[in-house]
């Protein structure tokens, strides 16, 4: 009788374990809920790189479209990326790169978008797309106070500091081969001032602000171009570019783009002057 009872006590235990087993679901695949994809985080979309965040690159070199003052980035660029952000739901993620490899980062998927002072060219379209345009400026030679240089075709035999992989760095080389390249434009006008080479070819805007802030240099000649600059996304990303569009619209109809122009500027760059 004792192994009767002992028999079916195992049956009952076998039982209850294979109905326990059936009623449990399989293990979920690794990096998913029962194999489908873990929803977007709130605020998320394909369109950026990170879910619920807006990251975009400028170079931190370029006083006062995008520098660091008291250990912190700021500038036009980077307060006009934080407005657009905040306008798609997204966190700002401002990130800086030499100037020289951000398209190349955009078209790469590292950064979201290029909001670093970027001439719309044809070439440059040929990588990255551009959102409608957000300034317009041109390039500028700027000298030392004592030279006589004032237009292109007087390069010639002079030594030309241009930011490397710029609108400038090309047009400098159509007229010398004596260029140096420096991957800040600020940098570039500092050596000026102090004796190093002839000419620095640069943003007028940005030439404009250093002076005011003391550099002893100074415009020289007229403006050599009047250039249309814009925000970069990568090929492909239409939401993300129309979304962007929508935002500096908007930034323009509610005097929010004029007040950030006017702070850095004293007017408004979307203009002529």
């Amino acid at each position: 009788m004792k192994k009767t009872i002992n028999g079916i006590s195992v049956m009952l235990l076998t039982m209850t374990l294979l109905i326990a087993g059936c009623g449990q679901s399989s293990p979920a695949p690794a990096g998913g809920d029962g194999g489908q994809a873990p929803a977007p985080a709130a605020g998320g979309s394909s369109m950026t790189k990170e879910a619920g965040v807006f990251t975009y690159a400028a170079s931190g070199e370029y006083q006062p479209f995008s520098y660091f003052k008291d250990g912190q980035l700021t500038g036009f660029d980077i307060e006009i990326g934080e407005e657009i952000a905040k306008r798609l739901g997204l966190e700002p993620k401002a990130v800086t790169s030499p100037f020289s490899g951000i398209i190349a980062g955009v078209k790469e998927g590292r950064y979201d978008a290029a909001i670093a002072s970027h001439a719309i060219t044809d070439e440059r379209k040929q990588q990255v797309d551009f959102a409608d345009p957000y300034y317009l400026s041109g390039g500028q030679l700027f000298t030392r106070p004592d030279s006589d240089v004032s237009t292109l075709e007087a390069l010639k035999g002079k030594e030309v500091a241009v930011a490397l992989g710029t609108t400038h760095e090309k047009m400098a080389r159509e007229y010398t081969d004596n260029i140096k390249t420096y991957d800040s434009d600020v940098t570039a006008m500092r050596a000026l001032e102090q004796g190093k080479h002839d000419v620095v070819i640069t943003d007028s805007v940005v030439g404009e602000i250093a002076i005011q802030q003391g550099l002893k240099i100074k415009k020289s000649g007229a403006a050599l171009t009047e250039v249309q600059h814009g925000i970069a996304v990568r090929k492909g990303n239409e939401e993300l570019l129309k979304k962007i569009n929508e935002a500096l619209k908007q930034m323009h109809e509610d005097g929010t783009y004029l007040k950030l122009s006017e702070k850095y500027f004293q007017r408004d760059i979307s203009k002529k002057d």
